[in-house]
């Protein structure tokens, strides 16, 4: 993780505006940025994905789950990475969220490879196109 951190500025719902100015560095379009924080006493971690550049540092960004709790003011990590999620053999039939993290109750998954969540559709020769069920 990077050590970019700004300060929210403002939120509407899920959509949370965010000032990097006094920053490292504005966030790249998609990357993942993260705030831990405490909603009716219990530690919650939430991730939001950049979607916009304003102007004077400052950038949009979408929250990937309830934004309960959020205020003016609090502290907010640049990821340096788009959200990933885990691929491979390992999650079949498995159940995540979007942000990669599994929902089904059956612990964690640990695989080798990790792919953004915007990359491109893979070759048409590398899809299988056998019917199955």
């Amino acid at each position: 993780m990077s050590d970019n951190t700004g300060t929210i500025v403002q939120v509407i719902g899920p959509v949370v505006d965010a000032d990097f100015s006094k920053a490292d560095g504005l966030p790249k379009i998609y990357n993942a940025l993260e705030i831990e924080y405490e909603v009716y006493g219990k530690p919650n971690k939430l991730t939001l994905e950049v979607q916009q550049h304003l102007g004077d540092g400052w950038v949009r960004a979408v929250a990937m789950s309830s934004s309960e709790g959020l205020k003016r003011g609090m502290d907010i990590k640049d990821t340096g990475a788009a959200i990933s999620v885990p691929v491979g053999d390992e999650v079949l039939g498995r159940i995540f969220n979007v942000t990669g993290d599994p929902v089904d109750e059956r612990g964690d998954v640990k695989t080798e490879k990790r792919y953004p969540i915007h990359r491109a559709a893979p070759p048409l020769t590398e899809q299988d196109t056998s019917a199955t069920i």
